[in-house]
């Protein structure tokens, strides 16, 4: 019983907290579907009143005949429930069309406030944790599922006015024309039925919540099947089966769930509700029938008491244009507010020292790690244990190691995407949190690994780098020439105006390589006005090993006199650094520059020489392409990277 009466203080909970949602889809507009709300509740009393009075004066309209004021009367009340009847026929459309209006108003809200808190924190913590990603796709999930968004939850709290408009006015009608005893007896039994079908659907949604990492799988599944990309594998590998079977065993896990949990909550509590129901009515009914038998009430009253009964049972139903929306809706809303508590959470952790200084001009000595520790949140495990790491002003610093010692931490780090667990990070001796975060980032033009691809013009994709400056259109090709794809965008169908997406009009797709000069265009954008720090993590992943040399060979030349970090998994790629960080277990293991480490013999000189033996392997391999490619048995695809101008590296194009 307990649970049952917190079950009921939780749906209401709910609705008073959509009640507080509601005004933001506009006050004037909640006042006016409120209104007509109660007006749609009271005209179906109004038809029951006119039916019934028509119904009780037909036989005076009998007697009398036509023309007769029994006549005039059964007419009378005729045209006044026909009046009922067609005004609820008008307004219930312009209800649809408001409580939608009112819903989209909400629901854009809503994005506003996922986005806004996507976008708030000044790290990417947020954006990285499982616990706060479900919350996000559960709620992006159900806000593009219409009728279970908040807005939605807003427009069906307020169509509850009209039903238990109807409701009440129910039960006043039969305890005004017969008993009050009775209509409290029916009003009890139709919110017996609500209760079990508000709560069961309640303790349902709760269910679909339980089961979001399951429903995830099944959706993963699916979505493989029916990607393109997919399709390739899928058929070589012969994985059309295998995939099939566990889609349908996921699937059937959960719904065996579901089944379990509907018995259970809708079945058996539902025979208890019946019983009820079929009690409290088949008493009242009877006593109405009785009554009319001995002339204690007219037919009139009679009709009046049936039809009020009936609609009042009638209203212990599900409600579709409601129940569906204020349940899932609330969710959705819980959904919103957790994500945005949890990116809150997380933006506290950003630390503002005070006076807040200006970071122009810096670095002009160096940026120095020192003594920091981090581990991911949620997680024990150092990635940096201790760092001590010093990258000089205007130099070029590389730092290489296996995967997982920490190099893209360190890029993170510098950024101030994530914010040590213990140690400073300095430049020119002063803590890069006395920086305002914006203003510091400012500094750094950066490639990650996983960099953007946004789906909008080649220009904009380059001057992103600066968003200021991004319509000088010389500066944006001055940077795509310097990155060695200036040629290739501008034989694009629409040039540098483009979109890099094919499925836009006129768009056009480029290669892996080809995208990420346009990545390392962006960061020479940002380091050509304004920033000091160039960060290239790992910026020739998708080159080849021939291409990727030819780049770092001219990078210094381009980047000379910018205080530049490169991270890289390829020993020999970085080896006109100024300097060589090698890093292991999350610390600085030996550094200095490349003939200094080959010289020592240290892990660095081993890794060199494996890698630089699998680079001849594969320089042979390609030079027995390239024979047999001009020898015409091998067909190259045109505009890939082997055979554009971009693909020996930077080159040196001319503005135009």
């Amino acid at each position: 019983m307990q649970r049952h009466l917190r079950g009921v203080i939780d749906i209401y909970r709910g609705y008073y907290r959509i009640a507080r949602l509601a005004p933001s889809g506009g006050r004037g507009l909640v006042a006016l579907l409120v209104a007509l709300n109660v007006v749609l509740g009271l005209l179906p009393a109004l038809f029951i009143v006119a039916t019934s009075i028509m119904i009780g004066r037909v036989p005076a309209a009998v007697i009398g005949g036509v023309g007769s004021a029994g006549w005039r009367d059964l007419v009378a009340a005729f045209g006044l429930a026909a009046a009922a009847f067609l005004v609820q026929q008008i307004l219930a459309p312009m209800q649809l069309s408001l409580g939608e209006l009112l819903a989209r108003r909400v629901d854009g809200r809503v994005y506003q406030r996922i986005i806004g808190a996507s976008l708030s924190s000044t790290g990417i913590g947020p954006l990285e944790d499982q616990r706060l990603l479900d919350e996000l796709n559960q709620v992006v999930t159900t806000l593009e599922t219409s009728f279970r968004s908040p807005g939605m939850a807003c427009s069906g709290l307020i169509a509850l006015v009209a039903r238990y408009g109807q409701l009440v006015a129910a039960v006043v009608m039969v305890g005004y024309v017969f008993s009050w005893l009775g209509a409290v007896a029916l009003f009890a039994a139709t919110m017996v039925f609500r209760t079990g079908q508000r709560g069961g659907q309640r303790k349902y949604g709760l269910l679909f919540t339980r089961s979001i990492a399951t429903r995830r799988e099944a959706r993963y599944y699916r979505s493989i099947a029916m990607r393109p990309l997919a399709g390739k594998e899928i058929r070589v590998f012969g994985l059309a089966s295998w995939l099939s079977d566990h889609y349908r065993d996921v699937q059937l896990e959960m719904l065996s769930l579901v089944w379990a949990a509907r018995r259970r909550i809708y079945l058996w509590p539902y025979l208890f509700y019946t019983a009820f129901g079929l009690a409290a009515t088949g008493i009242t009914l009877a006593a109405l029938g009785r009554a009319a038998a001995t002339n204690a009430v007219t037919l009139t009253q009679l009709t009046l008491g049936l039809q009020a009964a009936m609609a009042a049972l009638r209203l212990g139903e599900f409600y579709p244009e409601s129940d569906t929306q204020t349940q899932f809706g609330m969710a959705a809303q819980d959904g919103v507010e957790n994500f945005e508590r949890g990116v809150a959470a997380f933006h506290e952790q950003t630390v503002q020292l005070e006076p807040r200084l200006d970071p122009k001009g810096h670095p002009s000595n160096e940026i120095r790690f020192e003594a920091v520790d981090f581990h991911y949140p949620g997680s024990d495990r150092p990635v940096l244990d201790k760092l001590d790491l010093v990258l000089p002003a205007g130099r070029c610093t590389a730092i290489v190691g296996l995967n997982g010692a920490g190099k893209t931490t360190i890029v993170k780090l510098l950024s101030r995407l994530y914010e040590p667990t213990s140690g400073r990070l300095l430049a020119d001796g002063q803590d890069i949190r006395s920086y305002g975060v914006d203003d510091w980032r400012r500094q750094i033009g950066v490639i990650f690994q996983d960099f953007n691809r946004y789906e909008l013009t080649a220009a904009e994709n380059v001057g992103f780098g600066a968003i200021e400056l991004a319509g000088d259109r010389r500066k944006v090709r001055a940077a795509a020439a310097r990155a060695g794809i200036l040629a290739t965008l501008e034989r694009l169908p629409e040039g540098l105006d483009t979109p890099l997406a094919r499925q836009y009009k006129g768009g056009a797709e480029l290669s892996g390589g080809q995208w990420q000069r346009v990545a390392i265009a962006r960061a020479l954008f940002a380091l050509e006005n304004g920033a000091s720090i160039l960060v290239l993590d790992e910026p020739t992943a998708a080159l080849d090993v021939r291409a990727e040399a030819a780049f770092f060979d001219k990078f210094v030349d381009v980047t000379r006199g910018a205080t530049a970090l490169l991270i890289s998994h390829r020993f020999s790629s970085v080896r006109h650094a100024d300097n060589i960080v090698f890093l292991a277990g999350g610390r600085v293991v030996e550094q200095g520059s490349h003939d200094e480490l080959i010289a020592a013999g240290g892990r660095y000189a081993e890794l060199f020489h494996l890698q630089a033996e699998r680079f001849t392997e594969d320089e042979a391999e390609s030079e027995a392409v390239d024979a047999a490619d001009l020898a015409g048995d091998v067909e190259t695809s045109p505009g890939g990277d082997s055979e554009s101008p971009e693909g020996a590296g930077i080159e040196p194009e001319v503005v135009r």
